[in-house]
């Protein structure tokens, strides 16, 4: 195994943190499959944990000023900005609502006011095809430098003001687009009393909440100063990376009760359990890590009321295992409904993911901000997880070495389906691409990310300072 061993050197007027780090390595057998496993870990201590980063939700989301926001809450802020803004805000504290997308017809965008320091605009939330050392995969966190770019562009000062997230139409990707403006905010360091969620759509919101819209929205400005680098919050451990999911998930596909994790699937049913071609978003195999549960996000919203989250009442009775009164409820490998008791235990944290953790962002969203539950986001999901499976490609190459540490498609780490048409092996630059079958780390994105924050480093025995990770130590099964 390898462990990143950390001393906390100083701390800057900037709240940022120099850290050295040192990597102690080993990596035993290949011969068999069990030998696949690695306990290989990476501890910061000076992150912060994940049960630090929730909210738990008024039963009454009217009560809500940050976390999931009623339209209704929203208009009053709006109304008047710099006497009804949040208590603690600074008095120069700008709001900024961005929407996923344009709203309903006559309700295309909630209305602004610019001369109060009010802004809505366009702005759906970025990402990025980046690599965790391993494999590079789509639509993950953006790093620094795009986020920033990001705030630039709308001007905002993520120290100070106060970010709504908002659907625009209602609909389940605009729920899932709000999700992650929340999720990525918070990740880059943002307090939770600075960024919320509107529940629900524009029109729907208009009609129920008082909620004011327009036809017209902000322009850009581009003209902002500010970076993440400002915040000395270090809220990374919200993303769980490939290396956390190979460490946490049981060699059997059973839900443990006293391991203190629950993994949660966002997917429908035929994504967790695939029996055909006709279950594949992408990927060689398709399936699920070991121990996952599956509850499909959609049962989260109400798509009859503006796509808003169900009251916190009926969130937690899922997490408790009932089933509401359409059968819906977590289901295990046996896609039986596992029944009160044996889904979220207490003192668990929450994995979730889907396919590219964008319907994931719904669930997480949830159980971290609804339900105030530990939860952490695997971004690279299933399209990641898949990737990194000893099959036969196009050409009859493997896509994954059969001997490489971080190969999932193996009896202890998966449940999975093989497609029965071989997939093209993904190019350099395009996503599943395998950057380093046997890298000593899958952390690297965290590591980069820290980096961008000011925190130093040492990699290897050479002394070298870098962003990038560890030295890669050669092939451990040889060849």
């Amino acid at each position: 195994m390898f462990e990143i061993k950390s001393t906390l050197l100083n701390r800057g007027r900037t709240g940022m943190w120099l850290l050295l780090v040192g990597f102690a390595i080993s990596v035993t057998g290949c011969d068999t499959e069990n030998d696949l496993n690695t306990s290989s870990t990476v501890t910061l201590p000076d992150m912060v944990s994940p049960a630090s980063l929730t909210t738990t939700s008024a039963d009454d989301y009217n009560d809500n000023i940050y976390g999931l926001i009623t339209g209704a809450t929203l208009a009053t802020w709006i109304a008047d900005w710099p006497n009804n803004k949040p208590y603690g805000l600074a008095s120069d504290s700008k709001l900024i609502i961005l929407q996923a997308s344009a709203g309903e017809a006559g309700s295309e965008y909630i209305t602004s006011d610019p001369a109060n320091g009010v802004f809505t605009y366009l702005a759906p939330m970025v990402n990025e095809l980046r690599s965790n050392g391993v494999v590079q995969t789509k639509s993950m966190v953006p790093s620094g430098e795009v986020i920033d770019a990001f705030l630039s562009k709308y001007n905002i000062d993520p120290s100070k003001d106060m970010v709504v997230c908002a659907q625009g139409t209602a609909g389940g990707y605009a729920s899932m687009q709000a999700g992650r403006c929340w999720y990525t905010l918070r990740y880059w360091g943002m307090l939770k009393g600075q960024v919320a969620v509107l529940n629900g759509g524009n029109a729907w919101n208009e009609t129920n909440n008082g909620l004011v819209a327009d036809v017209t929205v902000n322009t850009a400005p581009e003209t902002g100063t500010a970076s993440v680098k400002d915040l000395p919050a270090l809220n990374f451990a919200l993303q769980a990376t490939l290396e956390d999911m190979v460490n946490i998930t049981p060699t059997t596909d059973t839900n443990e009760l006293d391991d203190g994790v629950f993994i949660w699937d966002a997917r429908g049913s035929n994504q967790y359990y695939p029996t055909g071609d006709g279950d594949f978003q992408s990927g060689p195999v398709q399936g699920h890590p070991n121990g996952a549960l599956n509850l499909n996000y959609s049962n989260l919203l109400d798509s009859a009321n503006g796509y808003t989250y169900k009251t916190k009442a009926e969130l937690q009775a899922y997490i408790d295992g009932d089933v509401d009164a359409g059968s819906n409820g977590f289901l295990d490998i046996t896609l039986q409904a596992v029944g009160n008791g044996n889904a979220y235990q207490s003192g668990d944290t929450v994995y979730t993911y889907c396919e590219t953790t964008y319907r994931a962002m719904v669930t997480g969203f949830a159980s971290a901000a609804i339900l105030g539950l530990p939860t952490r986001f695997y971004d690279g999901a299933m399209t990641e997880w898949h990737s990194l499976s000893a099959v036969a490609d196009s050409d009859g190459n493997l896509l994954a070495p059969a001997n490489s540490p971080w190969r999932t498609d193996t009896l202890d780490r998966s449940h999975f389906f093989q497609k029965s048409v071989a997939v093209n092996a993904p190019t350099s630059g395009s996503s599943g691409y395998i950057v380093d079958a046997y890298s000593n780390t899958a952390q690297n994105i965290i590591i980069e990310d820290l980096a961008y924050k000011g925190i130093v480093v040492e990699t290897g025995s050479t002394g070298d300072t870098s962003s990038g990770g560890g030295v890669l130590p050669a092939n451990p099964c040889g060849g």
